[in-house]
C-alpha cells in the first residue's frame, strides 16, 4: 500500500467547481422546501461557495448558469469572487425552461425557435469573455415523448448544425462541453441520452469540443468507470459532473449512494491522465439540495471526492499489474479493495491541520455561526432558486 505522504502533492492539486444553484431553493419536480439563508442573487451565492474552499481548500471556482445567474456587471461578479478567494467557472446554458422549447431547442424543427437557442449560446459565450471562463457547457432537454412524434435523424441533423454554430463562435482557450443524459424530461427519445452520441457530435465538432460526464445520467447497473476509461482513451473527457442517485434522479450528495462506485470511478481518472491541474478534465458537482442545508451539503459533497481521490491514489498499482499480469482474479482484486477499504479519514484530518485547515470542516461550519449570520441578514427579497 502506497504511503499517505506520497500523495499528499497530489491531493493538494485538486479542484472541485461548486454549482451557483446548489446554494439555491432546488428539489424535485413535487415540490421545492424553501429555507432560510438561501442566497438571494448571484452575489450571495458566491459569497457561499467561498465559505466552502475557505473551510476545505477544494473549491476554488463556482459555475454559473445563465440566466439564473444573470447580471448587470459581470466584471463586478468576478471581482467580488476574487475578493473572496474563488473564481468564476463554467458557464451552464440553458434551453429547457422558456415556453418556446417545449419540443426542443437546438433540435427543433422551427428555424425560428432554434436560433433562438443559438442565439442564447451566443450570449453565454459573451459572458464567459467577462467572468474569465474557460468551458461552455451545454445540456439539452430535446427529445421525444412518443414514437412519430418528430423525425430522429432530422434532429441529429438540427443539432450537430446547430452546435456547429456555436462551436465557430468559441475562441481559443475556451471549451464546449456536451453533457448527456439518457432520459428525463423526454421519454420515448432524448437527442443525447448517451456518451457515445456526445462523443459523435463533439468529435465532429473540433478539438475544443468535449464530453462532459454526469455521474448520474446512466442507466441502472451502467459501468460509468469504463466510459471514464474510454472517454479519456479517446482524448475526449471534459468534465465531470458528480453526484449520486438511487433510481431516476441524479441530484443527491456525490457518493451517497455508491461509494464504492465513486473509487472505481477515480481509480480509472488517475489511471487515465484524467487527474490533477494539467489533466483538462474539470471536476464539479452538480446537485441540488432540497431537504439538507446547503452549504454543508456541498462542504459533505466535495469531502466525499476527495476521500476517494486519497484512496484510488493509495492503490498499489504495481502490485495490481504485477497480479494482472499473473492472471491472479483474486489477488488482484484483493489489491483494489485494500484500497478501497483504507479509512483515510484520520490522515487527511491531520493533513488539512497542517494546512491550517479545519480537521473536520462540517464541524467547523456548524461551529461558525455563518448558518444562523445569513438566517438573519438574508430576510426579504426573493430568495434564488428554482421549482418544477
Amino acid at each position: 500500500m502506497t504511503d499517505f505522504s506520497a500523495i499528499t502533492a497530489q491531493l493538494a492539486d485538486q479542484a472541485i467547481e461548486l454549482p451557483s444553484w446548489a446554494f439555491g431553493n432546488s428539489g424535485t419536480r413535487f415540490r421545492v422546501f424553501g429555507q432560510a439563508g438561501v442566497p438571494r442573487d448571484p452575489f450571495e451565492k458566491i459569497a457561499d461557495a467561498a465559505k466552502v474552499n475557505e473551510l476545505t481548500a477544494l473549491a476554488p471556482t463556482v459555475a454559473l448558469h445563465i440566466p439564473w445567474d444573470k447580471v448587470d456587471d459581470y466584471a463586478g461578479l468576478r471581482s467580488h469572487a476574487e475578493d473572496l478567494g474563488v473564481g468564476l467557472g463554467t458557464i451552464n446554458s440553458n434551453t429547457f425552461q422558456d415556453e418556446a422549447y417545449m419540443l426542443g431547442s437546438l433540435a427543433h424543427s422551427d428555424d425560428a425557435v432554434r436560433q433562438k437557442a443559438i442565439d442564447h449560446h451566443f450570449e453565454c459565450i459573451d459572458i464567459m469573455n467577462q467572468t474569465g471562463s474557460q468551458d461552455l457547457k451545454i445540456w439539452l432537454a430535446d427529445g421525444t415523448n412518443y414514437p412519430g412524434q418528430d423525425d430522429m435523424r432530422g434532429r441529429q441533423d438540427r443539432l450537430a448544425d446547430s452546435l456547429r454554430q456555436i462551436y465557430e463562435r468559441i475562441e481559443d482557450g475556451h471549451r464546449l462541453v456536451l453533457e448527456y443524459k439518457f432520459f428525463e424530461p423526454s421519454f420515448y427519445h432524448t437527442d443525447v441520452p448517451d456518451w457515445g452520441t456526445s462523443y459523435a457530435q463533439v468529435t465532429a465538432l473540433g478539438e475544443k469540443a468535449f464530453v462532459c460526464l454526469d455521474t448520474g445520467h446512466h442507466a441502472p447497473g451502467t459501468n460509468i468507470e469504463f466510459i471514464v476509461m474510454q472517454l479519456l482513451r479517446l482524448g475526449k473527457l471534459g468534465s465531470f459532473d458528480f453526484n449520486s442517485r438511487f433510481y431516476a434522479d441524479d441530484d443527491l450528495i456525490v457518493g451517497a449512494a455508491d461509494p464504492f462506485q465513486l473509487f472505481r470511478i477515480l481509480v480509472e481518472v488517475i489511471r487515465g491522465g484524467g487527474y490533477g491541474k494539467d489533466s483538462g478534465v474539470a471536476f464539479m458537482l452538480d446537485q441540488c439540495h432540497n431537504i439538507e442545508k446547503k452549504i454543508p451539503g456541498q462542504i459533505r459533497s466535495v469531502l466525499n471526492v476527495q476521500e476517494m481521490t486519497a484512496r484510488a491514489l493509495l492503490l498499489d498499482r504495481e502490485a495490481l499489474e504485477a497480479e494482472q499480469r499473473a492472471g491472479n482474479v483474486l489477488g488482484a482484486h484483493q489489491v483494489l479493495m485494500d484500497a478501497f477499504y483504507t479509512d483515510v479519514r484520520p490522515a487527511l484530518a491531520e493533513w488539512r491541520e497542517s494546512r491550517g485547515l479545519p480537521a473536520d470542516p462540517m464541524k467547523a461550519y456548524a461551529e461558525s455561526g455563518y448558518q444562523e449570520k445569513i438566517e438573519a441578514d438574508r430576510v426579504g427579497g426573493d430568495q434564488a432558486g428554482w421549482g418544477a
